[in-house]
């Protein structure tokens, strides 16, 4: 990942335009994404900790400046057609993220919200359609983890959305007591991955459409999973585990 070094020119539908004073020592290039510092309010290439504001329209550069001696020109609602990690048809409606200026995701982690696909281009390319500060992440402000590999849930995890972006994970609950706002997310695209969220050999989990049993898996299966499957686990009582929310496809394990 790095930031814009030269202009790139990207294919905008018409918007809104705005301005915001740059920071110093730095230049904006056009078709940047671009950020607000939160100590500062300036405009910058856009960081996964800023407030994100819209993109560049031309290029601005204040590389001998001090901070606010340009401004910078941005579409702060609009389509943009941008490359984003992995995309494919069934994305349409997924939230994307991005990790700088020209780096662009499905993963939340890391990363700050910037809109939705509205159209499939191709592999790899969509439209986007972006409303800086009215569009807002889906997943909230809950802390966030992304696991690869098998994962057991800790007092750590309270309020915590576990994103899994790898096929055939096991994410483990411990004994029910004193952990609560668990979300385990499938975040692999449609048909790649399948999840398994496994309670304690004592417990089962209890939701919407399951016959609840002891030391049954919940699976999210593979063939029929879309990114942004979920369920949202709270502590329940002594059966074990309560399902408080669920999108997709999710079943007991036989």
């Amino acid at each position: 990942m790095s930031t814009l070094a030269v202009d790139k020119p990207r294919a905008q539908g018409l918007g809104e335009l705005n301005e915001y004073p740059m920071i110093a020592a730095d230049i904006i290039y056009e078709g940047a994404a671009v950020g607000l510092v939160d100590a500062s309010g300036h405009a910058q290439p856009l960081t996964a900790s800023d407030k994100f504001v819209g993109f560049a329209i031309t290029k601005s550069d204040n590389s001998g400046g001090a901070a606010a001696a340009r401004t910078v020109k941005v579409l702060s609602v609009g389509r943009v057609q941008l490359p984003v990690s992995g995309a494919v048809i069934t994305d349409v409606g997924q939230p994307v993220y991005a990790t700088d200026d020209d780096t662009f995701t499905f993963l939340p982690t890391g990363a700050v919200f910037i809109g939705y696909v509205h159209r499939f281009v191709s592999a790899g390319v969509v439209i986007v359609a972006f409303h800086a500060g009215k569009f807002q992440d889906p997943y909230g402000n809950t802390a966030r983890k992304t696991k690869s590999a098998n994962y057991t849930v800790d007092a750590t995890d309270n309020g915590t959305t576990i994103f899994v972006d790898t096929d055939a994970v096991v994410i483990t609950l411990p004994a029910v007591g004193g952990i609560s706002g668990v979300k385990v997310v499938n975040i692999a695209a449609f048909g790649v991955s399948g999840v398994s969220v496994s309670p304690n050999a004592s417990d089962m989990v209890e939701g919407p459409g399951i016959t609840a049993a002891d030391d049954k898996d919940i699976i999210n299966t593979k063939a029929t999973a879309r990114r942004g499957d979920y369920i949202a686990l709270n502590d329940g009582d002594a059966n074990g585990w309560s399902i408080v929310e669920m999108r997709g496809t999710w079943a007991r394990q036989a």
